[in-house]
């Protein structure tokens, strides 16, 4: 991300997870643990830090430490655009995939890309996972701009993840980096991104809705 300090609200979607097309019930235990990948950029990245540090392992400690099996594939990219993270997607769909988290657009904003553009290449990146594994789930990390400008482009950014959110028939986590941005406990010097103890945080707000999906699983 630029030096910039903006108010990044994250939204999380999903849909459903996998059929089973077996009539015989496979105990919980003897089921392959389910994989969540993130594509996103420094925030899931963990810009500054150890990979160990950021969200994506994080939400694998605190699936292991809830009794839940879970493998997660951290494909964040510091600076990573939503044109970069549908580049690099498919040969990340060679492995099976449960659940996709998207944490991406605020670097396209950073660019002065046209919203429209934004939500295009998010809706291929859903529309490219789902191809490939109908029955994944979506979670979508939604940004807000800090309101500085005079025209509605900050507004519609902010729209776009929740009517994304909506038309992929998601539930909404409006702010997952709530209380980190702008701290300088939470944060790096560039208060931008936050710090291991931020991350912790980022990865809390992210995960009882996860947990709620990752437990809904047949």
């Amino acid at each position: 991300m630029r030096s910039l300090i903006p108010l990044l609200v994250l939204g999380l979607a999903a849909t459903n997870a996998p059929a089973r097309s077996s009539s015989r019930t496979i105990p919980r235990h003897a089921r392959a643990a389910p994989t969540v990948l993130v594509l996103g950029d420094s925030l899931a990245a963990g810009y500054g830090l150890r990979r160990s540090e950021a969200f994506p392992a994080l939400l694998m400690e605190k699936a292991n430490a809830t009794g839940l099996d879970l493998n997660v594939i951290n494909a964040g990219a510091t600076g990573g655009t939503t044109a970069d993270g549908l580049h690099r997607l498919p040969p990340l769909l060679h492995r099976h995939v449960d659940v996709l988290v998207i944490e991406l657009g605020i670097n396209d904003a950073f660019r002065d890309v046209p919203v429209p553009q934004i939500r295009a290449n998010l809706q291929k990146i859903i529309d490219l996972t789902r191809a490939r594994y109908p029955q994944v789930k979506i979670v979508i990390a939604g940004m807000q701009l800090p309101r500085y400008s005079a025209d509605d482009y900050v507004t519609r950014f902010g729209a776009m993840y929740v009517e994304l959110a909506t038309s992929n028939h998601a539930a909404l986590v409006p702010f997952l980096i709530e209380g980190v941005i702008g701290n300088p406990a939470l944060s790096l010097p560039d208060l931008i991104h936050p710090n291991a103890s931020g991350q912790k945080i980022l990865a809390a707000n992210i995960w009882p809705v996860l947990e709620s999906l990752l437990r809904r699983s047949p």
